[in-house]
């Protein structure tokens, strides 16, 4: 009976061996099975990872690139602004200084005109003194021996004749212009009068040039006489 139960106990630890064993075997190669899946699946999983990570850091370089130029247009939009804020900075300068000079021009223009109708009345009012002291030289040529001659720098060049009893003929002269102030300014006499600077300011306050005339002329008589 002891035989048989322990041949009985040996068959069944056998059996439960020899079954363990196998369970083990399939599971252990069920695991391996597992592992190389697991493994495959991982290299894929890894190979998808980098392929994935590539394209995202050729977007993260095309998106830094894409950037860079926005950058750089943004930079080249500013410098062109700040170029042409410059420019209409200049064209408004430019502008005030044309209506400045426009304006000065413009006085120029009214300063011409004004000086050009005083020189205007000036000539017209020296034409008429000349016509009068013309008019006056064919009385005096006849009644004086009075000649008058227009001269260089326009000048009246006034010659008595028949002063000297001796020397008819002889000459006494002296030359007269108006100045710019329109005054009749008196020079070159000859012979020499001391007393033609006195007469030339009666005249002028006077404006009497007959009585000038006959001064004139009596101071050359009195001249011979003495």
């Amino acid at each position: 009976m002891m035989e048989d139960e322990l041949a009985r106990f040996d068959k069944s630890i056998n059996e439960f061996g020899n079954k363990f064993r196998n369970t083990f075997s399939d599971t252990r190669c069920q695991m391996v099975g597992l592992r190389d899946v697991f493994k495959d699946s991982i290299e894929a999983l890894a190979e998808k990872l980098s392929v994935k990570l590539k394209e995202e850091e050729q977007m993260i370089e095309m998106f830094l690139e894409y950037q860079n130029q926005i950058c750089r247009q943004n930079k080249l939009i500013q410098e062109k602004k700040d170029a042409l804020l410059k420019l209409i900075t200049e064209v408004k300068d430019k502008k005030q200084e044309m209506e400045v000079l426009t304006a000065k021009i413009q006085d120029l223009k009214e300063e011409y005109s004004r000086k050009k109708e005083t020189i205007s009345n000036a000539n017209k009012a020296n034409k008429e003194s000349l016509k009068r002291l013309q008019k006056s030289a064919d009385l005096y040529k006849d009644r004086l021996g009075l000649e008058i001659r227009k001269i260089y720098g326009n000048k009246l060049q006034f010659i008595f004749t028949s002063i000297d009893p001796k020397h008819p003929e002889r000459p006494f002269m002296f030359s007269l212009h108006l100045n710019e102030a329109r005054d009749y300014e008196v020079s070159d006499s000859a012979p020499h009068l001391e007393c033609l600077a006195e007469f030339q300011e009666n005249v002028r306050k006077t404006n009497n040039f007959s009585a000038f005339i006959a001064n004139v002329r009596k101071a050359f008589t009195a001249m011979v006489y003495n």
